[in-house]
């Protein structure tokens, strides 16, 4: 026999199918051991000696694997064929040798780009060694990340009371996210104007055209400043005759993107299915991994963590096969496309993320995924098939128009697809876009030099800049790998750290820093410029890359890294936190007091309490605050972190509710308060309606109120809001296969939707006004996702029970359809499943039956086994029965003793003896 060792259970599942009976394919669920989790599980006094451990979770799978290696022939390492997957399998053989299991048994490293039949067999008669290069680039990274966490968060702690942790690459996309809420912060907006005129051609066909000169001068953005030099700018337009004077025409193409690497498919299904870079990932772990399909296991895509955008020779010609078949000879180049990458480290070595066959469509393999799994595969398939596809063509013209008088030019542009190529399959999207007309397939009439051109109408229109967006997860996954900070392959995992310690939000599907983050990233940049650096992170992910290579070697890494580090560390522990505040509030003084530029305005950093002291970063025990510098004879002081049950540092509400406008209906006015638990809206005010005895007044029901949803700023809740979160829940739709009308509400965990008896919650990323505005389509789909992509059935009624005249139901649970008749449940069968409409009472009626006869038994039954191995109760209400029994059991020092039959009896007996005669001391006004 011969063992194989993989990451997943899943995985190891469809692997046994590929290999037969000779071969046992274990799991070890991902890493088997990582560093001690505490100080001096690195030791560079050592030459960076590392200490590992095998945590609870991974020791019974490792004995599992050793229990197996000791009876097996050979021992086939096959995790993932990247850094991680080298670094799991090196973990596994040097556990076991230190665990004696190995002796002579042979160990071979075996790696498969995706999970197929013949790709694994191909791997199986191909071994090689463990490759030490991509081990060593594992250990440098991981003591890196290690003495940079466990020596700087530390500091952290005692400087920045509050504060969670630093780390190698996290600060770094930290500072990223707080640099670009600080270029918000510092933009100024900027008025321009912008002239368009319709024009008509001699035969009446109108288009529109734009200023483009004005008095020999050509015009950029801001030519026309202001509303004067627009107004006059459109005098001059209105005044002139115009004629066409140049007309330029020219052919393009546009070519298709490369195949998914990681990075762009985080990207991609951010924009095009609002996945998040972790949700990504996690589909497509299973669509590598493999689903059923027609009887066989097989991955549906390749290893999903790469670098690479080349794919194997085999699959471009699958892939072109599959183009001429379903597409034309005109859609498919003459030859195949070649790809490459600038990326220079070890993953290179793998292919694009492709489909493992081009020629399964998404529509073959709807019927056995998910609807997740379907969306991604889609993305997956039709990106691949694009990329060998032939290049759009696309017919632009351009033509001036000018005025009689040389005192303008108007330019209209235009331009036709001739033909699609690849656009008939895919179209890559694109972060922030600019704002402007889309010129394509807008044609333009006829037009020909000196043809002369009537103005029909000229508008003017006022602009104003606007300031640089927020990230999103897809731009800032590109920012990242554009500037080589960290690798694709832990994207995922660093933005999901970011916001579970709080430093960033997701708003509207945007990052926006948390003062906690940028608190962190102040300090970082004060105290420790080099390492939270652009270019020092990404020249050191360079080095890591050379260790890949085998052009460097780890220890001297480390060596150069720790010695410039340790000492940066030691310099800043003499500081006081006093000196760590002051240079704190010198950076963030803009941010936390922001100036106002209108007349009379206040210092921002007086305290309005005393009028005297000045307004400055505070450390307490719970981290930072805004405090008086008149302290303590001031005791003001107002927060800075604003936590989930605020309004997210959009406004101060302490001093009394914000008026919103007056409901149409009621006539009523609509505040916006606070409360202890958060921000609400309310409908009206609490009437007094009377007096009590006492002469205390009694005040009527309390108005209507709503909570705002999690991650919703106050500065966004206006009338209109507010009356939407009052009347929830609303009514959506019908849904198509139910007919039941599906429902948005806002609950106890946040805003839902409701169909039936089943709920789904809406996406946390998602924008917090979603439940006022998702519509049916939408909310079909995501109840499809609940229970795996199956769309929940809603619950009805078969009948009453001729028993009791209690409804018997039929529902639809997180485990498929089952009838209900009071705590009674069945599940349906799966040939009952086929036909629920069909689903009678009389045989709802049987299933619950034949359940409870399967209940009884099985009570009866482990009643019986219960019996013969329990011992014996060592207290019983009958002494002699309870007494003689456990002593007796004592005595012969038995394990399993059958107790006597009496035993139950009299407990039982003296328990309801005991009840009544409680029952008869309280009646009889006895204490008990």
């Amino acid at each position: 026999m011969r063992v194989v060792v993989v990451e997943s259970p899943a995985k190891a599942k469809t692997i046994n199918k590929y290999l037969g009976q000779d071969f046992m394919v274990l799991a070890s669920f991902g890493h088997v051991r990582d560093l001690v989790a505490k100080d001096g599980a690195v030791d560079p006094e050592q030459d960076f000696a590392m200490r590992w451990e095998v945590d609870a979770r991974s020791e019974k799978h490792m004995k599992a694997i050793a229990e197996a290696v000791r009876k097996a022939d050979a021992l086939y390492l096959a995790t993932d064929p990247d850094r991680e997957g080298e670094a799991i399998s090196w973990h596994v053989r040097d556990v076991l040798a230190a665990r004696k299991v190995l002796g002579e048994t042979p160990v071979h490293r075996v790696t498969f780009n995706a999970i197929t039949r013949a790709a694994v067999g191909a791997a199986m008669a191909a071994p090689r060694e463990l490759d030490r290069e991509l081990i060593e680039a594992y250990l440098a990274r991981r003591a890196l990340d290690y003495l940079v966490g466990f020596t700087l968060s530390p500091v952290l702690w005692r400087k920045l009371p509050g504060s969670r942790s630093a780390g190698r690459v996290q600060s770094v996309a930290l500072r990223l996210i707080c640099d670009r809420e600080a270029e918000i912060e510092r933009f100024t907006e900027r008025e321009y104007w912008t002239l368009k005129a319709l024009m008509a051609n001699t035969g009446g066909q109108t288009f529109t055209a734009r200023l483009t000169h004005l008095q020999g001068r050509k015009l950029d953005k801001f030519g026309l400043p202001d509303e004067a030099a627009a107004r006059a700018a459109e005098a001059v337009v209105r005044a002139a005759t115009f004629s066409v004077g140049k007309v330029e025409r020219k052919t393009t193409k546009r070519h298709p993107a490369p195949p998914f690497t990681t990075s762009t498919l985080q990207q991609e299904a951010s924009r095009k299915l609002y996945f998040s870079a972790s949700r990504t990932m996690s589909v497509a772990q299973k669509l590598y991994e493999g689903v059923a399909l027609g009887g066989e296991t097989v991955g549906l895509i390749t290893y999903m963590r790469t670098d690479g955008v080349q794919m194997a020779p085999e699959a471009v010609a699958a892939t072109r096969d599959a183009i001429g078949r379903d597409f034309g000879g005109r859609y498919l180049p003459d030859t195949p496309r070649v790809y490459k990458t600038k990326a220079k480290n070890a993953q290179e070595a793998h292919e694009a993320i492709r489909p493992t066959d081009p020629g399964r469509t998404p529509a073959m393999v709807a019927p056995y995924v998910t609807k997740e799994q379907l969306a991604l595969y889609d993305l997956v398939w039709k990106r691949t098939v694009a990329s060998q596809m032939a290049s759009a063509e696309l017919d632009q013209v351009a033509v001036d128009l000018t005025a009689a008088d040389g005192g303008a030019v108007l330019r209209a542009t235009g331009s036709v697809i001739t033909f699609d190529g690849f656009l008939k399959v895919y179209f890559e999207d694109r972060d922030d876009a600019a704002d402007g007309d889309d010129d394509t397939n807008r044609l333009l009439p006829p037009l020909a030099e000196g043809d002369a051109v009537d103005r029909r109408d000229v508008s003017v229109e006022q602009h104003f800049t606007q300031p640089p967006p927020r990230y999103t997860e897809a731009s800032l996954v590109k920012k990242m790998e554009e500037l080589g900070i960290g690798r694709p392959s832990t994207y995922a995992s660093i933005l999901s750290v970011l916001q579970t310690r709080n430093y960033v939000r997701l708003d509207s599907r945007r990052f926006v820093p948390e003062d906690r983050g940028r608190i962190v990233t102040a300090f970082l940049e004060s105290f420790f410029a080099r390492y939270v650096e652009y270019s020092f992170t990404a020249d050191l992910e360079n080095k890591l890359d050379e260790i890949s290579a085998g052009q460097r070697g780890y220890l001297a890494v480390l060596r150069e890294f720790w010695d410039d580090f340790k000492a940066a560390v030691d310099q800043i522990q003499g500081l006081r936190v006093s000196d760590v505040l002051d240079a704190l509030d010198a950076e963030l003084g803009p941010h936390l007091f922001p100036a106002s530029d209108e007349e009379g305005a206040v210092d921002p950093r007086a305290c309005p309490k005393c009028g005297e002291g000045r307004l400055g970063l505070r450390l307490g025990k719970f981290g930072a605050f805004i405090g008086c510098s008149h302290y303590p004879e001031c005791r003001f002081t107002r927060p800075l972190i604003q936590t989930g049950d605020d309004d997210g540092g959009a406004e101060d509400l302490s001093a009394g509710p914000r008026p919103l406008g007056t409901d149409p209906d009621s006539g009523k006015p609509v505040t916006l308060r606070k409360g202890p638990y958060g921000l609400y809206v309310q409908l009206g005010e609490q009437e007094q309606i009377g007096e009590t005895k006492t002469g205390k007044p009694k005040m009527g029901p309390k108005p209507p109120r709503a909570s705002l949803p999690q991650g919703l700023d106050a500065d966004r809740v206006d009338l209109a809001v507010a009356l939407g979160l009052l009347a929830l829940p609303r009514d959506v739709g019908a849904h198509p296969e139910s007919g039941q009308m599906i429902q948005a509400g806002l609950g106890r965990f946040g805003p839902y939707l409701k169909h039936g008896d089943a709920y789904k919650s809406l996406p946390k990323d998602d924008d917090p006004l979603l439940v006022l505005t998702i519509g049916l389509n939408r909310a079909v789909d995501l109840l499809a996702q609940q229970g795996g992509g199956r769309t929940r059935m809603a619950s009805r009624s078969l009948g009453d029970h001729p028993t009791d005249g209690k409804p018997v139901m039929l529902k639809d649970g997180r485990f498929g359809p089952y009838v209900e008749h009071g705590k009674a449940r069945a599940t349906v069968p799966k040939a009952d499943r086929e036909n629920l409409d069909g689903l009678t009472l009389e045989r709802a009626m049987e299933l619950i039956r034949l359940k409870a006869e399967k209940d009884a038994a099985k009570a009866a039954g482990g009643a019986g086994e219960a019996t013969a191995d329990a011992k014996p109760p060592k207290k019983t209400t009958t002494k002699k029965a309870g007494a003689a029994s456990a002593g007796t059991a004592k005595k012969t020092g038995a394990t399993k003793t059958k107790p006597p039959a009496k035993t139950t009896t009299p407990r039982k007996a003296s328990a309801k003896k005991a009840s009544e005669n409680k029952a008869g001391a309280n009646k009889s006004g006895a204490k008990t």
